[in-house]
């Protein structure tokens, strides 16, 4: 078009517009549009009345004398605003020997995109090859942020050693036709459950991607039903900026969609901000949902491909750290910048208060792969003054085997603790040699983190389970994983799982096999939220949830995933138990308070304000063949000692109690409830010296209060 002339139904006028910012900003009467391509020849901004139109409404060529600085193209369009629906062409050279992929027939979406547009026109398989996908592509939206009502909210900045975790998928909180809610599997859908969760007492939602993904990433069909298959958890990012549509009520309505999105979100943080609960996202920037070689140009293929991505020597091909394809080149400068800002974005347009980053290890390589001691991005997020308040945990593994838990770079970053997750099972399931690897998870995994000095303890997050993996009913009904149902012949997912079924395979009327199963259900939890550090649990394992032994559910869309909130009644008195565990520590700081070594030697931790008995006092244990451990964190002031007994012997052992102090039964796990676990006023007083811890169980005494 004509800089200055209107042109189509709508009248509207072109002037050279401004490199910063990038993505398309709201400014007086029109947009500003501004993106990064190097190697672009030529650069077309489209705009669109709808998202399925085979022909935009308004090509507009970017002039490179008048539209672009350095390597950025840019352009202000007078006349649009909130809500206009646009996408890019982009030409350049097609040479993958160079590692250049320009595709000018696809419609591209914006990387800085506030909003994202679809329907069912969306169509992965058209994005790949060189065909015209103008009506089949998604499409961009431009989102005016302001003007909306927060009404005094501020991100909480909970410290994190008084944080407990729970881990959901916003969809599959309240998707099943149970949950009962109005806008069930949606971002307000969850704002219905937050009674619930603040009932349990958890302080942080941890939400599985919300980021806008491409659920046709992964297009299965399962074999056992026939049913079409979907990328589910949304591990396959395609807009950092965009709130994932589908989570938004009624996501058909085209002309408010991404709007919806954006502010049924905040409102989601907003509501549960009020109930003290904090908002956790999963943020995957080590790939993208374009996959590999031959998958579909979407967006950062098409505009900047050597930028975004790690490429092979040869450049043809992508270096594949993630599994997924391709990895994302997060230490080039403009993908650096890119990750800061859409985290800053997050916080300060969305309120969030942390984040989990997924395969945090790649982030730690440069642009050839290679890992680095000192990664800029990851000391450019720690020290960002923006994210300064936020907390920001990693998972310090890539899916090539680099595995950093302990060496992870920083001075504040948390780590999901992996070794906490997998001792505790072994120790719970009965392994021999156990022992001492629980004490060093009960007291805050130094042996660990034993070469980061800045190392406290509320930097390791604690976890018996996680999406990825069995749920906790499943983690103690089955020896293996059934994933027949995914459509890769049970290949998928781990075989790794420390699992113990209790004696059948999967579901049994058994009596004794059910008890089994519901206390070391309990064990679980009772020690998890006794260990120093931060603990997170697994949305729904709190009401026993299975996925039929399905240990990788990533693509089921389906009651596989989605919460049967029958459960809560059916299995009450667990959710009760895990519900007064949560309270118990929380109570507690000789539970909750942070400890670091503060340059003493890692096993000082073993001695700091906690002292470990066998059956006799001051003996504990340590051999091969040892399956008990006693716990006695001392009180700090203020609060009462707390003594705790871990019997994963098959058979009952009678333990010595620390004299001269007065105890009370909070938690007897091989009880039946409701004396598995009481409130501690009304707690027994023991009036002998000793105890008789029954086959795999724990119990949990506290100090008698002075009158």
């Amino acid at each position: 078009m004509t800089p200055g002339a209107p042109r189509g139904r709508r009248g509207i006028e072109i002037l050279p517009g401004r490199p910063h910012p990038l993505g398309a900003t709201v400014q007086g009467d029109g947009v500003n549009f501004s993106v990064f391509s190097a190697h672009a020849t030529s650069v077309q901004l489209l705009l669109f009345d709808h998202f399925d139109q085979p022909l935009p409404t308004h090509v507009i060529t970017l002039n490179p004398q008048r539209n672009k600085t350095f390597y950025y193209w840019h352009v202000f369009v007078r006349g649009v605003g909130d809500g206009q629906i646009y996408g890019y062409r982009v030409d350049g050279p097609y040479q993958p020997e160079e590692g250049l992929r320009f595709a000018p027939s696809k419609v591209l979406l914006d990387p800085y995109a506030r909003g994202v547009i679809y329907g069912a026109n969306w169509s992965r398989a058209d994005a790949v090859g060189f065909q015209d996908n103008t009506a089949s592509a998604l499409k961009s939206v431009v989102v005016d942020l302001r003007g909306y009502d927060w009404q005094g909210d501020e991100p909480l900045q909970r410290p994190m050693h008084e944080t407990v975790i729970y881990e959901t998928h916003v969809r599959s909180l309240t998707a099943h036709p149970s949950s009962g809610v109005a806008h069930p599997g949606t971002f307000a859908g969850l704002v219905e459950k937050i009674p619930y969760l603040y009932s349990l007492g958890i302080t942080a939602v941890e939400l599985l991607p919300v980021q806008q993904f491409d659920e046709q990433e992964f297009l299965h069909v399962n074999p056992l039903t026939g049913e079409r298959l979907s990328n589910y958890w949304g591990y396959a990012p395609l807009a950092y900026f965009a709130p994932h549509l589908r989570y938004a009520t009624d996501s058909r309505d085209a002309a408010r969609a991404a709007r919806r999105a954006v502010d049924e979100f905040r409102d989601m943080v907003k509501a549960l901000h009020r109930a003290g609960i904090e908002v956790i996202l999963d943020v995957v920037y080590n790939h993208t949902g374009e996959g590999d070689h031959l998958g579909p140009t979407i967006c950062f293929r098409g505009l900047e491909n050597t930028a975004y991505y790690m490429l092979e020597p040869d450049r043809q091909f992508y270096l594949n750290f993630s599994g997924t394809g391709n990895t994302v080149n997060c230490n080039h400068s403009i993908v650096r910048r890119l990750i800061r800002e859409s985290l800053r974005y997050w916080v300060q347009e969305f309120h969030v208060d942390g984040f989990r980053f997924d395969l945090a290890s790649v982030l730690s390589r440069n642009e050839r792969g290679e890992p680095m001691e000192d990664a800029p991005i990851l000391w450019e997020i720690e020290s960002d003054p923006v994210l300064a308040g936020t907390k920001l945990i990693a998972e310090a593994w890539d899916a090539a085997g680099l595995y950093q838990q302990g060496s992870f770079t920083g001075d504040r970053w948390a780590e999901w603790n992996g070794h906490f997750r997998d001792d505790l099972r072994r120790f719970v399931r009965g392994d021999r040699d156990t022992v001492r690897h629980l004490a060093w998870c009960m007291t805050g995994s130094f042996d660990v983190f034993r070469h980061k000095p800045s190392y406290a303890s509320h930097r390791s997050i604690n976890f018996v389970t996680c999406h990825d993996g069995f749920t906790l009913h499943d983690l103690v009904s089955y020896n293996r994983k059934h994933n027949e149902a995914n459509g890769q012949n049970n290949s998928d997912g781990t075989p790794h799982n420390l699992s113990w079924n209790c004696g059948v395979e999967g579901p049994t009327d058994d009596p004794e096999i059910l008890a089994l199963r519901r206390r070391q259900m309990r064990n679980f939890i009772a020690l998890l939220m006794t260990a120093r550090g931060t603990p997170m649990l697994l949305g729904g394992d709190e009401m026993a949830r299975t996925q039929g032994g399905n240990n990788n559910a990533y693509c089921q869309d389906n009651p596989v995933s989605w919460y049967d909130w029958g459960l809560v009644e059916e299995n009450a008195d667990f959710v009760r138990f895990v519900r007064e565990m949560i309270a118990f520590r929380r109570r507690h700081p000789t539970l909750t308070t942070d400890h670091s070594l503060d340059g003493r030697s890692y096993e000082a931790a073993l001695t700091d304000r906690v002292t470990f008995h066998g059956v006799r006092q001051v003996q504990p244990d340590w051999s091969h063949h040892s399956h008990s451990l006693a716990i006695h964190f001392h009180a700090v002031p203020g609060d009462v000692g707390i003594y705790i007994i871990a019997n994963a012997f098959w058979g009952s052992l009678t333990f010595e109690l620390p004299p001269a102090i007065r105890w009370r039964r909070v938690v007897d796990t091989y009880l039946p409830p409701p004396h598995d676990i009481v409130d501690e006023d009304e707690a027994e007083l023991l009036s002998e010296p000793l105890y008789t811890v029954a086959p795999r169980s724990v119990l949990i005494l506290v100090e008698a209060r002075h009158p």
